[in-house]
């Protein structure tokens, strides 16, 4: 999968990188044979209030036929947002593929239906 990273307001090392490439990697068997159109990911420092202290934020834009799957998540340390980001994103995944599985279902089964 093609990932394009954008870091904001921080610097993106190959430390980062590499994390983010090996957590979006784990999500391919999820997607099976389902075509990525897209796949955004952006990294960068929130703007949290006067006493929150350094809040990162990832957010993933993946773009797949017919829907965008995104998910943003915000925490105290960047690598728990990635993660947190890909937990989600995986379970966004597997809605988005029994929907499809289930709309083929449906219409597998209207056509084997004797017309009355």
């Amino acid at each position: 999968m093609q990932i394009r990273i954008k870091a904001t307001k921080i610097k993106l090392t190959p430390e980062i990188k590499d994390y983010i490439q090996e957590k979006m990697d784990m999500l391919e068997k999820y997607l099976g044979t389902t075509q990525v159109l897209n796949c955004d990911v952006e990294v960068g420092q929130a703007i949290g209030g006067q006493n929150s202290g350094q809040i990162y934020r990832a957010e993933v834009n993946l773009e797949v036929p017919r829907e965008l799957l995104r998910v943003e998540k915000t925490e105290k340390e960047l690598f728990k947002a990635i993660d947190k980001v890909k937990d989600h994103l995986e379970i966004i995944i597997k809605k988005y593929r029994e929907k499809r599985i289930d709309k083929k279902r449906r219409l597998r089964a209207k056509i084997k239906r004797p017309a009355n």
